[in-house]
């Protein structure tokens, strides 16, 4: 699984002009899954999203996590993450994985981080959306399970 992780101080996704999913200060996270990804790599991008270290201590150093600042965690279904774009000029999706195993492992992923974090908020899987974010840093992290 890919995670695409931003620290945000705002961001918000809409589908048909109403936002569905709402944070402040936190990550918003794009999401993909590949076709072979397993229960392990959801349980895996779950832990490493709520434990990543990307806020800073009193120090200014990157050493809390989302679960140590009580932030908000933003999850946006992306399938154009496992694109493959090596060769040639329009993109390759043969690496993602189907949208019913795809739209599953999502939905797994969201339900481990709501068990674990609060506030979990959500895009919809397969929907035309409008993200919107402030990136706090800016910082993002590209994380992959494999």
């Amino acid at each position: 699984m890919i995670g695409l992780l931003q620290r945000v101080s705002h961001a918000e996704v809409k589908v048909d002009g109403k936002t569905i999913g709402q944070i402040g200060r936190g990550l918003m996270v794009l999401v993909a899954v590949h076709r072979d990804d397993t229960d392990k790599d959801v349980a895996r991008l779950a832990e490493r999203l709520l434990g990543y270290r990307v806020f800073a201590d009193d120090k200014g150093r990157m050493n809390r996590s989302l679960c140590d600042i009580s932030g908000g965690l933003l999850l946006v279904p992306q399938f154009t993450l496992t694109a493959d774009t090596k060769k040639g000029t329009r993109a390759s999706f043969t690496r993602g994985a189907a949208p019913d195993k795809a739209s599953a492992y999502f939905d797994r992923l969201v339900d481990i981080c709501r068990q674990k974090h609060a506030p979990v908020e959500t895009g919809a899987f397969g929907a035309d959306m409008q993200v919107s974010l402030t990136n706090d840093g800016p910082v993002t992290f590209w994380l992959d399970t494999k």
